[in-house]
């Protein structure tokens, strides 16, 4: 596939990204299935100017009460850091200002397991719209969401918005079958 600005970018960073793919399936893993949604996992990556890339949260649906979703919980984790906890994270931090979660979003790549949902039937926000308020870097995806539930557009919605988006190439199997453990398809 050629990328152009309506269609997401093909993986060409395969060593670079796998590690954090596989650690995003690894959180799906720890979702309680249910029949009615995904078991989807998500990992948020800074990448600092001569810095390796650092794990800043990780999360998985339904971690948090109320049927969340694993990026929405990947970023409220996040913003949930203290100053401390965030300076820990990111040190030695390249700027002179102490770092703040605003700075640090836009150095982010989002790594998850499913497109993230551009709609939810619950009535809670979708992750895209989360995403895309954060002013994420990148979104690393692992399979497009099937459309067993709703249509999403997440990817599309992303793009939009000016977010670079990726597809994974190597997993979509294993990210799928993650997806609808507990579903009887």
């Amino acid at each position: 596939m050629t990328p152009t600005s309506d269609s997401p970018t093909p993986d060409s960073g395969e060593h670079e990204h796998d590690p954090f793919v596989r650690q995003a399936l690894a959180q799906a893993a720890f979702c309680e299935p249910v029949p009615t949604a995904f078991c989807v996992g998500c990992i948020l990556v800074a990448r600092l100017p001569d810095s390796e890339p650092i794990v800043l949260s990780k999360g998985f649906s339904r971690e948090l009460p109320g049927n969340t979703h694993a990026e929405a919980n990947a970023l409220t984790k996040f913003e949930s850091l203290t100053s401390a906890q965030l300076q820990s994270l990111v040190s030695p931090w390249p700027w002179e200002a102490s770092p703040v979660i605003e700075d640090i979003l836009p150095l982010v790549d989002v790594y998850t397991t499913l497109e993230p949902c551009s709609v939810r039937t619950s009535g809670l926000p979708a992750c895209a719209d989360a995403l895309i308020r954060a002013r994420i870097r990148r979104c690393i995806i692992g399979v497009r969401e099937p459309d067993d539930f709703v249509k999403c557009e997440g990817a599309q919605k992303m793009m939009d918005a000016g977010i670079e988006v990726i597809w994974y190439g190597g997993l979509e199997q294993e990210c799928l079958d993650a997806a609808r453990r507990g579903h009887d398809i």
